[in-house]
């Protein structure tokens, strides 16, 4: 019992301290994600963009983008896919991605957070035209679409 109550003070202090830093302005050194700007697909000049699962499956239609399963474990994947990289190790893949910058590229995972941090990765490093699918494949399975393993 002396346990779980520890642990739910570290994790108030732990709280606390994130939204007094906020609070005082101090974004800047939390982890790249909490300060990330995500927008919707119409407008990625805040970093990246976030993508719902129809206009995904609409850009399936006529696919012009690079599409990336960052989820790990592996626990299938949206067809079209290109590549299979871990969302923590994407700065080590560049070079399975596009050398252009301004190329568009497309990530997902189960649930759109590790595509979230991903996609912040990548803007962080200069890409511009990168989105996420918000929600993941398990929005995108619940919009009627299908994942599938290979």
């Amino acid at each position: 019992m002396a346990e779980i109550t520890t642990c739910r003070a570290a994790l108030r202090l732990w709280t606390s301290t994130l939204v007094f830093g906020l609070a005082l302005g101090f974004s800047a050194q939390m982890p790249a994600i909490a300060t990330a700007q995500s927008t919707t697909a119409a407008d990625t000049s805040a970093g990246f963009a976030t993508l719902d699962s129809a206009e995904l499956g609409a850009m399936l239609e006529s696919k012009d983008f690079s599409f990336v399963n960052v989820h790990i474990p592996y626990e299938g994947e949206i067809e079209g896919t290109d590549a299979l990289i871990p969302f923590d190790k994407i700065a080590d893949h560049l070079d399975e991605l596009p050398q252009d910058k301004d190329a568009k590229i497309v990530l997902y995972c189960m649930s759109g957070r590790m595509s979230e941090i991903a996609a912040a990765e990548l803007a962080a490093r200069g890409y511009r035209r990168v989105s996420h699918l918000s929600g993941g494949m398990v929005d995108w399975q619940a919009s009627g679409y299908e994942v599938i393993e290979k």
